[in-house]
């Protein structure tokens, strides 16, 4: 019976969720998306001088940052979700490592699983008061955590970067700290860390999705940005993610008209391959030409990814489309499965943050793959290699 009450709880809950994305974007029409419209509208003014007031603060040092002592990139963007951010910051460690630094990324684990309350209280209790140390996903040499305790895209880094720490904490000074005295890392990269300014980044690289820059340019909860457009001016570089390589004028005249020092670079998310889920069978993509496919995928632009698969010459019989981090139950997982077994379809294909989401112990019928993306530069440097040497070693770049 509690079961059955919890599941009708978390379903109303995923509807009200989804309800609130339509509205956000455009999609719902009615007197009760309309009230409901200028409610979000209300919090947003709220929320706008909350978000200003602290910037604010931190640029008059009445409230302080706190530096380190080694390098710290600063990867985020001005809204929330779809940008296409964690291959950036794995594209950049690897880069980093391979470059010689000690590097360590600090997420904040969006949705990991907090530490049971009852150990909470009796860590405390045993060690006189003090907060529980940092989540360690990866020390360099193996992945601790599963993508439940450490959320999906500290995971996802870890298992993609051998060499490379991730660690996991709200607090990013802490757990740079953290990752200093104990690792001996020279390199901080902050995951989503555009909005973290207690700890300054000696480089700012905003991220902004060329094909929805700003959604209906308000901040959250009516749209979808974390804080003004104007507060681009904070970057260092500014990548235009998800770029066609044409260029868009009026968005770079925004751009230089809150920055003009920011150097602007174009780059693409590129599919690489087709990786089989829990298993080791990797396939090119020419496979998918003419193939039957299912699509499902929990992120913020799933239109993105499904594109893709069409892109590929694959024609898309199923999608099944969840909220952005979406946990998937055993049962919506089956009935998945049964749709695409029922429809004899050659593939399911889900993306590689999803992936890490699924039950090593569920299978399903037809093949599962996830579409594995990677990261081109377009324009601003021949190679994203050549960027890195740029960005953080300008002193080798100009000799």
């Amino acid at each position: 019976m509690l079961k059955k009450l919890l599941a009708i709880m978390r379903n109303r809950l995923n509807r009200f969720e989804q309800f609130t994305v339509d509205v956000i974007y455009g999609r719902r029409s009615g007197w009760s998306a309309a009230a409901y419209s200028l409610f979000l509208q209300f919090n947003s003014f709220l929320y706008s001088g909350i978000v200003q007031a602290r910037v604010w603060l931190y640029k008059k040092r009445i409230l302080h940052d706190q530096p380190l002592g080694c390098l710290v990139v600063v990867v985020g963007n001005l809204t929330v979700g779809g940008t296409g951010k964690t291959p950036v910051v794995e594209k950049f460690a690897r880069s980093l490592t391979e470059r010689g630094r000690r590097v360590a990324i600090l997420s904040r684990g969006y949705k990991s699983k907090s530490e049971p309350l009852l150990k909470q209280w009796w860590r405390r209790l045993s060690h006189g008061g003090e907060p529980p140390p940092p989540k360690v996903v990866s020390d360099g040499r193996e992945v601790l955590l599963d993508s439940e305790l450490a959320g999906d895209e500290p995971y996802m880094l870890a298992r993609n970067l051998p060499g490379v720490l991730v660690i996991v904490d709200k607090n990013r000074v802490k757990s740079g700290s953290y990752a200093i005295k104990k690792y001996g890392v020279d390199t901080l990269i902050l995951d989503d860390g555009y909005q973290y300014l207690p700890l300054k980044g000696r480089l700012n690289l905003l991220l902004i999705d060329k094909t929805n820059p700003f959604g209906n340019e308000k901040l959250l909860p009516r749209g979808i940005l974390r804080e003004p457009i104007k507060h681009l001016k904070r970057a260092s570089y500014v990548l235009l993610t998800k770029s066609d390589g044409h260029p868009d004028g009026e968005l770079e005249e925004l751009i230089r008209h809150h920055n003009r020092e920011a150097e602007i670079i174009e780059c693409s998310h590129r599919p690489s391959h087709l990786q089989e889920v829990d298993g080791e069978r990797r396939m090119e993509l020419d496979v998918l030409q003419g193939c039957r496919v299912g699509a499902f995928s929990g992120i913020a632009a799933p239109e993105s990814f499904e594109g893709f698969l069409r892109d590929l010459g694959a024609s898309v019989f199923l999608t099944k489309r969840f909220l952005d981090h979406h946990r998937f139950t055993r049962e919506e997982l089956a009935e998945i499965f049964r749709q695409a077994a029922e429809a004899s379809l050659d593939f399911l294909i889900t993306t590689e943050k999803d992936a890490v989401r699924i039950p090593a112990d569920v299978r399903s019928e037809v093949p599962l793959f996830y579409l594995r993306l990677e990261i081109e530069i377009l324009d601003g440097g021949h190679d994203f290699e050549e960027a890195v040497s740029r960005i953080c070693f300008p002193e080798l770049s100009r000799a």
